[in-house]
């Protein structure tokens, strides 16, 4: 028998360089969402003031993107730097970013080209590309030229690029639908841009809170120039009102010498805010939410502390970190999660407080205040026929979480031509309420219209019109009340129509 030996031995090394292929896999983690928040990472690192995500819209499809922010910029090394795969610039302190991959991976994850354009305070614009090829044999980047790097930078953005920023654009974006059916792509921007400014403004909340960023988004359409821009708010997870009494309490923890707390808080009660229901549902989001550096990176689950539960839903505790803490903590690289050592659990259940509380007691106070807040007695709302096309993605959740659900066919409401004056036509037959399109520019004030146009009127003539819907048959006091709306109706819609300038 070959007896063991403890140390192996060699006899020289060899480089083994990665395969070009190794680029195909980044970044298969990344969503939409978690990419383009990658990206904002590098702009807060370089000290931006404003960041815009743009999206380039050509007829009814979105080909491209954009990341766009005023910060330090990079020169001719920081560039190539920052497009080495694996490259690592020298982290500060306060910086978000850590792996060196951040850019390419997120950035491969999404899109088939990359370009970086930039320019730092007294230097000229510099480009570089990359192209994720199925047949790359190798590493190399292409050169962008300066004047093209120029006019990118100065393209007539929301704010001044010069002396310094940087302009990231996504080519052939995998994600975004061929179709041309201006309906079905109406539909995926709403919901795309509703769920990334919901992305962001959790992940960024402390960032935007205190005004050091700021990140808007909007759509370029190639033929009719830049729609209305929408600023990301912050969505603060324990952005309570009034807390539960005795509450929030900070625990002390400690492993191997080195310590971290544990801010534990509990929602007062149930709350239709987005800082209480978040991308995703309350449900889903209860448990702990570890920060770096004011940057969020893991929201909502036990760790092993605690199994979901639904009376558990108003607890919210918040773990600040530096990257590893003691080996306790590890961050993926995407940034979208934080994986806990074995030893946390255990570090949690000894942590205490200064008055001597431990995570059972905030575990029993929050399911304590769930089942007071549960007892207090609410007004049974009528349930409703759901809403169907027409209606905005984002109201249609609303409504949905909000009023009980008929079982019935989904209620929709669209534009159509009539033949006549009246604002509306009830089809109960195709449940369907029309509404004529000689006032749809009006309402629009001149905007594009699309499937889910017009939520603020079509939202108040759903709730105000629903219940015709319902029943196998239109009694009388409905039909008075459908001739008085439609009187009143077309009578605004008329007046409309008459201030509005493009009439024709």
């Amino acid at each position: 028998m070959t007896k063991w030996i403890a140390e192996v031995p060699t006899n020289g090394t060899v480089e083994l360089r990665p395969d070009p292929h190794a680029l195909d896999s980044l970044g298969r983690n990344h969503s939409l969402e978690t990419a383009l928040a990658d990206l904002v990472d590098n702009s807060i690192d370089a000290d931006a003031r404003n960041v815009l995500i743009r999206f380039i819209q050509h007829g009814a499809r979105l080909t491209g993107l954009y990341v766009v922010d005023d910060g330090h910029g990079m020169t001719p090394t920081t560039i190539d730097t920052a497009m080495t795969l694996g490259g690592r610039r020298s982290y500060s302190g306060t910086d978000l970013g850590r792996f060196g991959i951040g850019l390419k991976a997120a950035s491969f994850s999404q899109a088939a080209s990359l370009s970086v354009l930039t320019r730092a305070a007294g230097q000229e614009a510099v480009g570089r590309r990359w192209l994720n090829r199925r047949n790359r044999t190798g590493f190399h980047c292409d050169l962008v030229p300066t004047d093209f790097a120029e006019s990118e930078l100065d393209r007539p953005w929301p704010f001044s690029t010069s002396p310094s920023g940087t302009v990231i654009r996504w080519d052939r974006v995998a994600g975004f639908p061929a179709t041309e059916d201006p309906d079905q792509a109406s539909t995926f921007r709403s919901r795309t841009l509703d769920h990334l400014r919901g992305h962001l403004g959790l992940v960024f909340h402390r960032i935007l809170s205190a005004g050091r960023t700021t990140i808007t988004i909007d759509i370029e359409d190639v033929d009719h120039g830049v729609g209305i821009p929408t600023r990301v708010g912050p969505i603060d997870p324990f952005g309570y009102p009034k807390p539960a009494p005795g509450w929030p309490r900070t625990l002390a923890a400690e492993v191997d010498g080195r310590q971290f707390e544990i801010t534990c808080h509990i929602w007062p009660r149930k709350s239709n805010t987005g800082q209480y229901r978040l991308p995703g549902g309350a449900e889903n989001r209860q448990g702990l939410y570890f920060y770096r550096r004011n940057r969020l990176l893991h929201a909502g689950g036990w760790e092993g502390i605690h199994a979901p539960d639904k009376k558990l839903q108003l607890a919210r505790a918040s773990i600040d970190i530096d990257g590893d803490v003691a080996g306790l903590f590890s961050m993926n690289p995407e940034k979208s999660r934080v994986t806990a050592g074995p030893d946390f659990a255990r570090a949690v259940t000894a942590a205490r407080s200064d008055d001597g509380t431990t995570i059972a007691d905030y575990l029993k106070a929050a399911e304590s205040v769930w089942g007071i807040s549960n007892q207090r007695a609410t007004a049974q709302r009528r349930p409703v026929i759901p809403p169907g096309k027409g209606i905005n993605p984002r109201v249609v959740r609303e409504i949905v979480d909000e009023l009980p659900q008929i079982n019935a066919e989904p209620l929709n409401i669209l534009w159509a031509r009539f033949d006549h004056d009246n604002f509306f036509e009830v089809d109960r037959a195709t449940m369907t309420l029309r509404l004529n399109n000689r006032y749809r520019a009006a309402v629009l004030g001149g905007r594009r219209g699309g499937l889910n146009d017009a939520p603020l009127l079509k939202t108040a003539i759903y709730l105000l019109m629903e219940n015709v819907f319902q029943g196998v048959h239109l009694g009388t006091r409905d039909k008075d009340n459908v001739d008085l709306w439609q009187e009143i109706l077309t009578a605004a819609a008329r007046a409309e129509l008459a201030a509005y300038p493009g009439r024709t």
